[in-house]
């Protein structure tokens, strides 16, 4: 190695050595290293804007001379309005909220030859490290960013609605500072009359219920100059997701969407009606809160008579059996303010999706309808052995039951008490080979505790056969003459007793002579044990010629 090559190599560790220790070059201009850059800038600053940031400065050595993270708080001034040291306003244009940079500013942009007091020196350069936090200006307005909006909307959130929604709020930087979410209740208030900040008031208005929406109010329509006291500070922009879960105006009444009319409707309910019904309850969000489907069982209430919510007594006026409709409930002709304590909270709207299944009023009899056959030359009445079939269902088609699961026809007496009361009406009156079709409301049928209870049934009938029954309080008629020797032809072994058997035998031998008849549909053995227990006076078991003649001169309709 030459004398000239080592002298070189000397040199340059020489410049290294007092680079490396040398005072700071003197900037002719601001310097920025931008040290995070969001992925997402909506807006950078400009003169005019307002901004608030956090910062640490430093001169070049490290050494720090002020920060506003000691102090607590952040520094907001106005950008471009000489509020500031020359290299600052102009190193903060074209920030976004969240960026961060190192700010290197010469003296002559930032206190000169004078420096600042005690705290900065003459001709310093000063390194500012800087978070962009907010950014707004006087001219903003509130911006409504919708994400989600759902396919329906019948109506929009207008002045003096009241409104159920959650919220999340935070800072222009992303900062949470309160949540319905957390407290796990929504925020309920009317819009657009100052129960809310201005800024919240104009978001919220054109909302429809299900849609999300971001709402960015600047600190003028939001919290001010003094923040909310603890966890917004002063002259924040504030940014609200928000969703809208409920609507509905003080003036508001119920409205009706029939889904399904059935046609034809002879009958639509009224006030006093008893009516069953299936529903699915919802909040006006869709979250569902009853459902009557999920007990398997209809809801059964009077209307009309403050039975149910004064919504649905309204919603249940002026229905078919058979028919769906959806009722839309407000509040206050709902549960109110208090809402159920449980699955309904206070000042919610109801949706209630209804399906009539029958109705009927204390006052109705049975409906019969149908065509009597040409040839019809008895028609039923009481006493009656009769023999039909029937098909029975409830209003909704529902089947419960038909003599066709049997084979055979179903027999009864009419007036004995062996159908209930409205099929004994039905069946009055008619013809063998007639049809016809019975409703029956309830109280004339099984009542409260029916299959189901409160249920009117429908019968399909058809009259098969019939026999003609005695009059009322008959259990034997002759056909003809009475004997006068009666106890004697009675008394076959002649020992002045007529016995059980005696008795029996002789009765049934006139029927079969066809002297007599015995009321039909009823078994003959009782018929003949309660006759003669009404002829055995003394309950000695026997009848004497005695007791005979005193019975047969009483006026009496079922003996001899």
């Amino acid at each position: 190695m030459t004398r000239l090559t080592v002298q070189m190599i000397f040199l340059a560790v020489l410049v290294t050595f007092v680079a490396c220790n040398a005072p700071p070059v003197p900037l002719d201009d601001i310097v920025i290293e931008k040290t995070f850059t969001p992925e997402r800038c909506d807006r950078m600053v400009k003169p005019g804007d307002f901004v608030r940031y956090h910062y640490i400065g430093t001169f070049p050595d490290g050494k720090k001379f002020d920060s506003s993270y000691d102090r607590g708080t952040t520094y907001n001034v106005l950008v471009g309005r000489k509020k500031l040291i020359a290299g600052m306003d102009k190193a903060l244009e074209g920030m976004c909220v969240n960026e961060r940079w190192t700010i290197k500013i010469p003296p002559q942009l930032a206190y000169g030859k004078n420096g600042y007091g005690d705290i900065i020196p003459a001709d310093s350069i000063l390194h500012f490290d800087v978070l962009m936090l907010d950014i707004w200006n006087t001219e903003d307005k509130v911006q409504k960013q919708t994400y989600y909006k759902p396919e329906s909307c019948n109506r929009t959130v207008e002045v003096s609605d009241y409104v159920r929604y959650h919220y999340n709020g935070t800072l222009l930087d992303g900062t949470l500072f309160d949540s319905s979410h957390t407290r796990m209740r929504t925020y309920d208030t009317y819009v657009g009359i100052g129960w809310l900040i201005a800024g919240m008031d104009q978001g919220l208005l054109g909302m429809c219920v299900g849609e999300k929406r971001f709402i960015t109010i600047p600190p003028f329509l939001g919290y001010g100059e003094n923040g909310d006291g603890s966890d917004i500070p002063g002259q924040a922009s504030l940014v609200f997701d928000v969703v809208l879960l409920d609507l509905h105006n003080p003036k508001d009444e119920i409205t009706v969407d029939v889904q399904s009319l059935p046609d034809p409707c002879p009958r639509k309910s009224k006030v006093g009606d008893f009516m069953r019904y299936h529903y699915n309850g919802t909040l006006l969000d869709g979250t569902f809160f009853d459902s009557s489907y999920s007990r398997n069982h209809t809801y059964d209430t009077y209307i009309g008579k403050g039975y149910v919510i004064a919504g649905m007594d309204q919603g249940l006026m002026d229905v078919c059996i058979g028919e769906r409709r959806r009722i839309t409930i407000p509040p206050h002709l709902g549960y109110g303010e208090e809402g159920t304590g449980t699955n309904i909270p206070g000042s919610a709207v109801l949706v209630f999706d209804i399906h009539i299944i029958d109705f009927h009023n204390p006052s109705d009899t049975v409906e019969i309808s149908g065509v009597k056959p040409e040839k019809c030359t008895y028609q039923a009445k009481q006493g009656d052995f009769v023999k039909y079939h029937y098909n029975a269902t409830l209003m909704d088609g529902t089947h419960i039951g038909s003599t066709n699961t049997f084979g055979k026809t179903y027999n009864v007496v009419l007036g004995a008490g062996q159908v209930v009361i409205g099929m004994e009406q039905g069946l009055l009156g008619m013809c063998v080979g007639e049809k016809r079709k019975l409703v029956i409301p309830p109280h004339l049928a099984y009542g409260e505790r029916g299959v189901p209870g409160s249920a009117v049934l429908v019968f399909d009938v058809e009259m098969i056969e019939m026999e003609e029954g005695l009059p009322e309080g008959y259990m034997f008629v002759w056909n003809g003459e009475v004997s006068p020797d009666l106890f004697s032809e009675m008394d076959k072994n002649k020992d002045k007793e007529v016995d059980r058997t005696e008795f029996s035998e002789y009765i049934l031998q006139q029927v079969e002579d066809g002297k007599g008849r015995l009321a039909p549909g009823f078994d003959q053995q009782r018929i003949m044990d309660n006759m003669y227990d009404n002829q055995d006076r003394n309950k000695d078991g026997k009848i004497t010629e005695t007791e005979f003649k005193l019975k047969a001169d009483e006026p009496v309709h079922d003996e001899l």
